[in-house]
């Protein structure tokens, strides 16, 4: 499915009762180099803690997420430092702190930075101890950043049509 496809099909003409389209977590920009244009690397991504002397454009990964009002990235934790951009729409983001870990039932395996709680409809009956998790809670607007530190979980909803880009680094 090209761009236009998708934009048309999912965010200018979305069919009611039809599955929800959502480019999430896309490398848009290595398929459109030209974007590149529009996006600064902020000086925070050249920070790093592995003992390095920085970082290069390369060492950041740059992924975006477009998607109707309603649109969810799961309860997670991501292995890296990410700084999520907002550029247009709104998204609202529920954070939780590494110490909140033996709260948020993460899966076994290879899903194991995935929660298995519906954050904001969690089944207590199932999940008990969810119910003693702390989190801070956000709105993202257009032309914000969020820092999000390594192993911090996070679960986001698009509050309208929306367009954010992360950019991940060690």
């Amino acid at each position: 499915m090209t761009i236009k496809m998708f934009i048309e099909r999912h965010i200018e003409n979305p069919v009611s009762g039809a599955p929800v389209g959502y480019l999430a977590q896309h490398t848009l920009f290595d398929q459109i180099p030209v974007l590149l244009k529009d996006i600064v690397i902020p000086d925070y991504c050249y920070l790093t803690t592995s003992g390095s002397d920085g970082a290069d454009d390369s060492d950041v990964k740059i992924n975006a997420w477009l998607g109707p009002t309603g649109t969810v990235s799961p309860l997670h934790h991501d292995p890296e430092h990410n700084l999520l951009s907002q550029v247009v729409g709104s998204k609202y983001i529920k954070l939780y702190s590494t110490d909140q870990t033996k709260y948020l039932y993460p899966f076994d395996g290879i899903m194991s930075n995935t929660s298995q709680v519906d954050a904001e409809h969690p089944n207590l009956k199932e999940f008990p101890q969810f119910a003693r998790a702390v989190c801070s809670e956000c709105t993202l607007l257009p032309g914000q950043m969020l820092y999000i530190p390594p192993k911090c979980w996070h679960f986001v909803r698009s509050l309208e049509t929306s367009f954010s880009v992360s950019m991940w680094w060690s």
